[in-house]
């Protein structure tokens, strides 16, 4: 799979979904690299473009843009905690991201 999300990371896009009057809206995620090798992510509510790659996880449809799809491979959305946080706040797991750090195991979502 593409892109993985995972059920904490869907609750969140549905009720960002339901604020923002977003319905029948798609969640798009773009990914780019940077100079010093990390990647940068964006998200945004969107239609499907031709060329787009569609998946369906959680009720969540989630779309990526041609240019994007080398580096979201393999690699999952989350929504968590981080320690040193207070708030919650979306998180990147990226094997194509030079400083990553596997997590516990993830697991595959339901559609």
């Amino acid at each position: 799979m593409l892109l993985r999300i995972t059920e904490q990371a869907a609750d969140q896009i549905r009720a960002s979904i339901e604020e923002g009057g977003m319905q029948g809206m798609a969640l798009r995620v773009a990914a780019r690299r940077l100079e010093d090798g990390t990647i940068d992510y964006a998200m945004g509510f969107d239609e499907a473009g031709d060329n787009d790659t569609r998946s369906e996880q959680y009720g969540i449809e989630l779309l990526i843009a041609p240019t994007s799809t080398e580096l979201l491979s393999g690699a999952i959305l989350d929504f968590v905690t981080p320690e040193e946080e207070k708030a919650p706040q979306f998180i990147f797991l990226n094997p194509n991201d030079p400083h990553f750090v596997p997590p516990e195991a993830v697991p595959d979502p339901k559609p």
